[in-house]
């Protein structure tokens, strides 16, 4: 429970960070949306770049753990976005909550907790997960987002539009161009490493204090009480059902070595990232929701990541 706290404790401190600035007007109403621009813009797609241009086809050769990782978010992101449509929510907005029930913290949690229970041999399995999650599961949800705030009912022309704001998109455009680079076998100068590295290492913390200060903000009473039950659930699909969902798809399906099964289980029970968060604000969205989920899985993963931590390493 400690050592897990020690790991998600800068989390929360970033997040306070953020709402104490805001609370105490240190920093101004547009503050939250701003940073988030830096971190689409400029820290986020760094990162995508840097860890797609580093990435080997040898270390990402695990089809099995690959699969099984996968399925387990693309199966809660399916559902949660057919029941959210299903009840009138709009696609966008659908697609931002199924994100956030079902994109795991790999980068800013996943690493660090990795290495705290299972050594370098962490590292790998972590990596591809977070190569899924910031890549591929973000650019379905961009994929979807962007259909649903069309208009144009042509299919060759919806398509089209789409197509050109995916490519200008810089969330899409950079881990596309992190991949040619590394197929081409090319080295970037140490000053472009350097650049990256500065850059990329701001995408987490400035994204946790933007969330800070979006939670500080004040709304009414009937807006504040329609959110939690929905949040509350997200929470539950993200720290209950996804885990098991990749347990039994690991252990069950494709019968995985022991620490490849503990190292799905435990990368899909880690809390909500910043990522959704990140869309809602970018396109506009209502986000309350989203904020709120991620909150709440990062308070309650400090019980379920230490129970699981416990029964992973208990004798027998």
């Amino acid at each position: 429970m400690l050592s897990t706290l020690e790991i998600l404790l800068p989390v929360f401190a970033l997040v306070f960070a953020g709402f104490f600035c805001r609370r105490r007007d240190l920093l101004g109403p547009a503050a939250a949306s701003e940073l988030n621009r830096f971190v689409v813009w400029l820290a986020l797609p760094a990162l995508l770049f840097d860890t797609m241009a580093h990435s080997t086809w040898r270390e990402l050769d695990q089809p099995a753990f690959i699969a099984t990782f996968s399925l387990a978010c693309a199966a809660v992101f399916g559902v949660v976005l057919v029941v959210r449509v299903a009840s009138g929510r709009h696609l966008a907005d659908a697609s931002v909550d199924a994100i956030a029930a079902s994109y795991p913290n790999t980068g800013y949690v996943g690493f660090p907790l990795g290495l705290l229970a299972f050594g370098k041999a962490s590292l790998t399995p972590t990596t591809i997960a977070t190569i899924i999650v910031a890549c591929v599961l973000f650019a379905l949800a961009i994929v979807l987002i962007e259909i649903g705030l069309q208009t144009e009912r042509t299919p060759h022309k919806l398509g089209a539009k789409v197509l050109w704001r995916l490519m200008k998109n810089p969330l899409i455009a950079s881990p596309i161009a992190g991949v040619l680079v590394a197929s081409a076998g090319a080295t970037l100068p140490q000053s472009a490493e350097t650049f990256l590295k500065l850059l990329s290492g701001a995408a987490s913390p400035c994204a946790l204090v933007s969330l800070g200060l979006f939670l500080a903000e004040k709304r009414p009473a009937a807006e504040e009480a329609q959110r939690p039950l929905t949040a509350f659930v997200l929470t539950a699909i993200k720290l209950i059902a996804q885990p098991a969902l990749a347990w039994w798809i690991a252990a069950r399906v494709f019968a995985l070595p022991a620490l490849a099964v503990d190292m799905a289980v435990l990368l899909a029970a880690l809390p909500a990232g910043t990522g959704p968060y990140m869309l809602a604000e970018f396109y506009g969205r209502e986000a309350r929701i989203t904020s709120q989920t991620i909150l709440l899985s990062t308070l309650g993963s400090l019980v379920s990541l230490s129970l699981l931590l416990f029964h992973m390493h208990a004798p027998g």
